[in-house]
């Protein structure tokens, strides 16, 4: 009997890692991810094989939530660059914004105080963390005292982000009128294979028209009233005009209403020409990463990159080397040490090949530089997406584009203050380490 068993427990984990393999190769993966959850099958499948039950998946066939574009408020301008993201699935690049980069934690507390008192109707907020901080109370007892005054209010957080989030401001949130949501549960995410797609999306939409987003969560080590010397270096930036709509949209999806929201007018005295690029498992395409790759290939002359983490993918990688040795002026810019030291021991192979190809690796010295933005010759971005394999294939993520002559000079100065407070340095390596980095590269995808 004991045999029986034995043999039948055998049978049912060789399908069971067929099926997984199968469906890995039929999956869009990157090398790296492909090889690393084939090894693992082989290598410890009774490990693996409930692994990647909960993890393994990366896109859910026939998402609920799929975004609906339906902005109509401007007409549709013509950019070579906006059009490649929009035939990947992204809404199409539109003028008459202002947009305004927030570069400090005073300034984005200021801005966003202001954007939910100055609400008139309604205020859908997403954060990937709201921290149980003074700033994440703050947040939320001011979106309860505007619930309280009539404005519909609707706050989503990320269920693993914000883990310790201000359950008592929740709560007067509620009372209030307020409506709180987090991402799908724990439960109900391990039962549809999404445990590893987190909601890494920040913005705020006042009356459907105006919005704060970017990079920045809410708590005291991102934003606050008054400067503090062991705040995060971050950007997130206020926008105004017709993409608003877009942006309600994606809000719309990951609330579980995906209408086509309203048309948003011309800004008054916009100048800015703008494009939401979305990434996640609501989009049909890996959009945001299928999008940069043509544009690093496409870049003539300068390629500037700022990310917390840099773990990009094979194709990414090969664009930014090749980008280099063609003569493109190519930086990417990193804090010297992060909040992931795991990260930061994977990324330096990466960074070492692109200095051995001629770009220039900086490392930030000014504390945590959390900023996810970068300028590909006259076009550039910034957002919640850092340039990593989880963002770019993983996550749910949103970046906005600019595509206008002063936008893009905005975000390149930003660059440029940032750089001259770096030094440039690639990593050096050893026989052991550079083995080590190779193994932890093959793990780029769950880093």
């Amino acid at each position: 009997m004991f045999w029986f068993e034995t043999h039948v427990a055998l049978a049912i984990w060789t399908v069971l890692a067929l099926a997984a393999t199968i469906i890995i190769l039929q999956q869009r993966r990157t090398p790296q991810s492909t090889l690393a959850w084939l090894l693992a099958i082989i290598l410890v499948p009774y490990v693996t094989l409930p692994l990647f039950l909960i993890f393994g998946v990366r896109r859910g066939e026939g998402h609920a939530d799929t975004i609906r574009f339906g902005r109509s408020g401007a007409p549709p301008v013509q950019d070579d660059e906006a059009a490649v993201f929009a035939a990947l699935g992204a809404p199409g690049a539109a003028a008459g914004h202002r947009f305004r980069l927030l570069p400090t934690g005073e300034e984005c507390h200021a801005e966003l105080s202001a954007l939910i008192d100055e609400a008139r109707e309604s205020l859908d907020v997403m954060f990937y963390i709201v921290a149980d901080d003074e700033i994440g109370r703050g947040m939320v007892d001011m979106l309860a005292r505007r619930a309280g005054e009539g404005v519909k209010v609707r706050l989503m957080m990320d269920r693993f982000g914000s883990l310790r989030a201000p359950r008592g401001a929740l709560a007067r949130l509620r009372a209030a009128g307020g409506e709180v949501r987090f991402t799908r549960p724990f439960w109900h995410s391990l039962a549809v294979n999404r445990l590893n797609q987190r909601n890494h999306r920040k913005l705020v939409i006042a009356d459907g028209a105006r919005v704060f987003a970017g990079g920045m969560n809410v708590g005291r080590e991102y934003m606050g009233p008054a400067p503090d010397p062991d705040r995060w270096t971050d950007l997130s930036f206020r926008l105004d005009g017709p993409v608003a709509a877009d942006f309600a949209a994606v809000f719309a999806a990951d609330w579980g209403t995906p209408a086509p929201p309203p048309p948003v007018g011309l800004a008054p005295g916009g100048t800015c020409i703008a494009q939401l690029v979305p990434a996640g498992p609501d989009m049909t395409n890996d959009v945001l990463h299928d999008g940069l790759v043509q544009a690093l290939h496409a870049a003539r002359r300068r390629i500037w990159i700022a990310t917390p983490y840099f773990l990009p993918t094979e194709l990414l990688a090969n664009a930014l080397d090749t980008a280099a040795r063609r003569g493109v002026d190519v930086r990417i810019l990193v804090p010297e040490t992060s909040n992931q030291r795991i990260a930061d021991f994977a990324r330096g192979a990466y960074l070492r090949n692109l200095a051995e190809a001629g770009a220039r690796v900086l490392l930030f010295e000014g504390g945590m530089m959390h900023a996810k933005m970068g300028v590909i010759d006259d076009m550039a971005w910034v957002g919640s997406a850092n340039f990593d394999v989880r963002s770019m294939l993983l996550n749910f993520e949103t970046c906005l584009f600019v595509h206008d002559a002063g936008g893009v000079a905005v975000l390149a100065r930003w660059f440029e203050v940032a750089a001259r407070r770096s030094r440039e340095a690639a990593p050096s390596a050893g026989l052991g380490r550079r083995l080590s980095e190779g193994a932890f590269r093959l793990w780029a995808p769950v880093l």
